[in-house]
């Protein structure tokens, strides 16, 4: 089923919404809360969960892309709940790991100010994306954004890990610069 008729039927309130987004985009979905929570029952919990704030968000939301809708839904619920699980206790995850990455270029959004400009960062690290050559694009989203293990990112890019390990670590320099220039360091 086409994602339009999926949100037409989410639209319509109609309970197959779910079964379809669920057939189409549960491997998806799991994989994306897998790599921030590291544990599988709590990522099938967080997936559950996607399919309920679609449920509770369509209507009003209308999205375009169904996909990167539902990643953003999997990804703060995810994060949610990896927050509220670590709490007394740390575990690795490439949540973590990822985060442990990038803390060199950014700073922790404490700060009010720093609160208010996180929108003028985001449109900034998508411009610096947008420079990237598609590949190095690709790697630096699939780390960061999905945050998929090294390795994979390594396998979907062509590389070794190693190469791949390089090119994140130039990337995260790239991005520290181009942070650095805006006035954001």
């Amino acid at each position: 089923m086409e994602d339009a008729q999926i949100v037409s039927l989410y639209w319509q309130r109609d309970e197959s919404a779910i079964g379809q987004t669920q057939d189409k985009y549960d491997r998806y979905l799991n994989k994306i809360a897998y790599n921030i929570l590291f544990d599988l029952e709590d990522s099938r919990e967080s997936v559950n969960d996607t399919y309920l704030a679609a449920w509770n968000s369509m209507p009003p939301q209308k999205p375009n892309v169904l996909s990167a809708y539902l990643a953003k839904l999997t990804r703060r619920i995810s994060i949610d709940l990896f927050r509220y699980r670590t709490r007394q206790k740390r575990q690795g995850s490439e949540y973590a790991l990822s985060l442990t990455e990038l803390e060199d270029c950014l700073s922790g959004g404490n700060t009010t100010e720093e609160a208010v400009d996180a929108k003028l960062l985001a449109d900034s690290i998508a411009a610096y994306l947008r420079t990237l050559p598609e590949p190095s694009r690709r790697a630096f989203i699939g780390r960061y954004y999905y945050l998929d293990p090294l390795k994979e990112v390594a396998a979907y890019c062509g590389m070794t890990e190693s190469k791949a390990k390089s090119l994140l670590y130039r990337l995260r320099l790239g991005l520290k610069d181009h942070l650095i220039q805006e006035g954001y360091l």
